[in-house]
């Protein structure tokens, strides 16, 4: 099914929005497309999460994030040339569909659905946790707090979704330029209590660039990739777009300079500032680095643009689930409910389903607010990483149609393809066997062959009911 037909079909007429693609409004316009693009990699995964893997890498975690950044690149150019071959809300879902298989479609929407849910509860988790910086409150009473009023903004438009992602965002991006600024004045000026000390030699003389050998560095590769997941939301974005022909590449060409300046900078400038050896895991080094500096407000703020960064993410994963869900149900590969758009054009019902399982982190921070965070990460970083995988391959097949035309080309090539696809694919392949050797992430991999039963089972099914349906018939 095509987004043409999609639009066609009298059932997604019901409640739908009439100026929007596949019943949506096109309601965000390039400024917030730009911003969703920057700060929807900027979250938990790096200012929590960093905190462990500077522990378990030292310095060779700045080479990590910028190996991984080029392949993250590369990932986005792929899904760039198949958004302008066809952009739609389904983006993923769509593309496996259309070049692997029906079966791969439905593997692709419902794991990416099942990814926004994790990440939700991991990002809300880590609100909760950064909460405890100025308040006693219980976490799962925090954690119930955001998931509520995130849930509540985004069934109201997809402008308002746009408008404070846009501000959450920019937040985001003022305080990291802002904490470079001063760490640069640490290392020049010599001011704060850490100016007597500060030396870019931090990056090599606390036990050298690698203190625990190349195995550290890539022992944190899970790490360092669950910091990049939400990056490929853009794609999600693209039937509520006002003109995704122009704002969706621009968005994906900033791809390289925020790695280089948000991660790569950033991370250079406070372990410059800071050893490595004296950050803790679970401590944001952001926080830490500005408490080391005797800088106590600095560190308050911080802690403020960090929850900020959480609840962003958590606001973009109440955003995706909804739409995954209602492109399931659209292609007949899940329940026809999912279908209902409020008249504001939000999936009403998908987002409330969704929302409802986001609750389960409630539960998690209340059994367990110590290890909430890291029973909930590996298990996202795999179910992030199909999606891309599904869009290097359903890439490489649609380059191989396109080459032999059968296929329109696309207006947004990306460059060096087949090979960087190829590449990506094999770093991810890798990063998939640094997580079977590390045990803390191992149970994402015994959790993937159950989740991917499930799915078998549920697909059959549906099969078995409409053999014969567009939905399970492979399309040319």
């Amino acid at each position: 099914m095509t987004s043409a037909q999609v639009e066609k079909d009298p059932a997604h007429t019901a409640g739908d929005a009439p100026d929007g693609g596949e019943g949506y409004q096109r309601g965000l316009g390039a400024r917030q497309i730009q911003m969703i693009a920057i700060g929807g990699a900027i979250g938990t995964g790096l200012f929590l999460g960093a905190g462990k893997a500077i522990s378990q890498a030292g310095p060779s975690l700045i080479l990590a994030y910028a190996l991984a950044g080029l392949v993250i690149f590369f990932i986005m150019r792929a899904l760039g040339e198949l958004l302008m071959y066809r952009p739609v809300s389904g983006s993923f879902s769509e593309y496996a569909r259309e070049f692997i298989g029906p079966f791969a479609g439905f593997v692709t929407g419902w794991t990416y659905w099942l990814f926004w849910v994790v990440t939700g509860i991991t990002e809300v988790t880590a609100a909760a946790t950064y909460m405890t910086y100025w308040f006693s409150l219980p976490q799962w009473i925090s954690a119930l707090l955001f998931t509520v009023i995130l849930y509540t903004a985004n069934l109201i438009s997809v402008k308002l979704f746009g408008e404070i992602e846009f501000w959450f965002s920019m937040v985001k991006v003022t305080a990291i330029l802002g904490m470079i600024l001063i760490c640069a004045g640490v290392l020049t000026l010599g001011f704060s209590d850490a100016g007597d000390t500060a030396s870019v030699s931090h990056l090599w003389d606390q036990g050298g660039f690698f203190p625990y050998g190349i195995g550290g560095t890539l022992g944190t590769l899970q790490i360092v990739m669950f910091a990049f997941l939400a990056v490929e939301l853009v794609g999600v974005t693209a039937g509520e777009s006002k003109d995704p022909e122009t704002t969706l590449p621009k968005a994906i060409n900033t791809v390289p300079w925020r790695i280089a300046v948000f991660y790569v900078g950033a991370l250079i400038m406070i372990l410059s500032v800071v050893p490595w050896s004296e950050f803790q895991p679970g401590v944001s080094p952001f926080v830490a680095a500005f408490e080391k500096m005797g800088l106590g407000v600095g560190a308050a703020i911080v802690n403020f643009v960090v929850l900020t960064a959480a609840l962003s993410s958590c606001n973009s994963g109440m955003y995706s689930t909804g739409r995954m869900l209602r492109d399931l149900a659209l292609n007949g590969q899940g329940p026809k409910l999912f279908t209902r758009l409020t008249r504001s054009g939000t999936p009403l019902i998908g987002t409330t389903f969704s929302a409802a399982l986001m609750l389960v982190g409630v539960w998690i921070n209340y059994q367990w607010p110590g290890e909430a965070f890291e029973y909930v990460v590996s298990f996202a970083t795999i179910s992030g990483m199909w999606a891309w995988i599904m869009i290097l391959v359903s890439h490489l097949r649609y380059r191989a149609r396109a080459g032999r035309g059968e296929l329109p080309a696309s207006s947004f090539k990306a460059p060096g393809a087949p090979w960087t696809s190829l590449f990506a694919l094999f770093f991810l392949g890798c990063v998939i066997v640094m997580m079977a050797a590390d045990a803390d992430a191992r149970i994402s991999l015994y959790c993937a062959p159950l989740w991917a039963l499930l799915l078998l089972g549920s697909y059959l099914a549906l099969r078995a009911r409409n053999p014969r349906g567009a939905a399970f018939t492979k399309r040319r």
